[in-house]
């Protein structure tokens, strides 16, 4: 093929390899907010997605009782060791803490505090992960359970990945 021919071809094959690009993922901020959550977020067609499956948080004192608070730390702790977890899942499949569009968090309601749950001791767990120099943004829900399967669990975390 003479070098006119190949260049034409190429030519022709450009629009393919900008197309096979395609939108990018788009995170829709809340109109004049800076809280560290999506509105909403729109992904193009070809994007893979990852759902991963709730995670509980680590122990952090074997020495407790593991149906204690105290073998799990408080809602704080319990976050940042869940998001911690989800983060070395996404690592191992290729994604990371970037790539979560939606996130569902569930909080039990914290003796210490009246039973309510926790929200800004999750939301100071919750912004290490995102909102600062992460700044892309998932949709986001949180929801205040009356108990998860163990009693010293007082946060689960459930993502959904995806990356074009």
């Amino acid at each position: 093929m003479n070098k006119q021919k190949l260049l034409a071809a190429l030519f022709c094959l450009m629009p393919l390899a900008a197309s096979a690009a395609g939108p990018a993922i788009v995170r829709h901020k809340i109109p004049g907010s800076d809280f560290p959550i999506a509105q909403a977020v729109t992904l193009p067609a070809g994007t893979a997605i990852s759902f991963v499956s709730g995670q509980v948080p680590p122990l952090v004192d074997k020495s407790a009782d593991p149906n204690s608070l105290a073998a799990f730390g408080d809602t704080k702790t319990q976050t940042e060791g869940v998001l911690k977890k989800i983060a070395e899942i996404l690592k191992g499949m290729g994604l990371s803490m970037g790539d979560v569009v939606k996130m569902q968090v569930f909080l039990v309601g914290d003796p210490a505090k009246n039973g309510k749950a926790d929200v800004a001791g999750f939301m100071q767990g919750y912004t290490q992960f995102f909102g600062g120099a992460q700044p892309n943004l998932p949709a986001r829900a949180v929801i205040q359970v009356a108990a998860l399967s163990n009693p010293g669990w007082l946060v689960e975390i459930e993502v959904v990945a995806a990356k074009k």
